[in-house]
């Protein structure tokens, strides 16, 4: 059981510090040049295919098995810390409130961020597998 929270936690904490650097990124520099729906397209392959890559090495280091119940929950644990920092920071550094930070989904950008941030959640129960045929 350990192993499949330590490599959610780890696999969370390691996309959520790039997010938030290429989010900043995107905001400063991206969004004023090429407006926010394109912006967040650009950022979003970027993110996934750091998911990828980073989901795949945790569930290596940490040998979660691949099994449904192990990876679901390790998708299921990511998905629950990234809810709770996105919603922590949005209320804490940019003072929004809880309804207005989930009512901003909404928007296409953001919309396609969730979506994103949906794939990034459900890649443990996909990376690493072989499928039986």
């Amino acid at each position: 059981m350990k192993r499949f929270l330590s490599a959610a936690t780890v696999y969370f904490l390691m996309l959520f510090a790039l997010g938030f650097v290429l989010g900043t990124v995107r905001v400063l520099f991206v969004v004023p040049r090429i407006g926010v729906l394109s912006a967040t397209l650009a950022e979003v392959p970027l993110m996934l295919i750091a998911a990828f890559f980073t989901c795949r090495w945790a569930i290596s280091r940490w040998q979660v098995p691949p099994t449904l119940s192990a990876r679901g929950t390790m998708a299921l644990l990511f998905l629950v810390l990234l809810a709770l920092f996105e919603t922590l920071v949005g209320v804490a550094l940019f003072g929004r409130t809880l309804a207005g930070t989930w009512s901003g989904l909404a928007t296409p950008a953001e919309l396609i961020g969730l979506i994103a941030q949906a794939i990034a959640a459900l890649l443990p129960i996909f990376v690493g597998r072989t499928w039986r045929q």
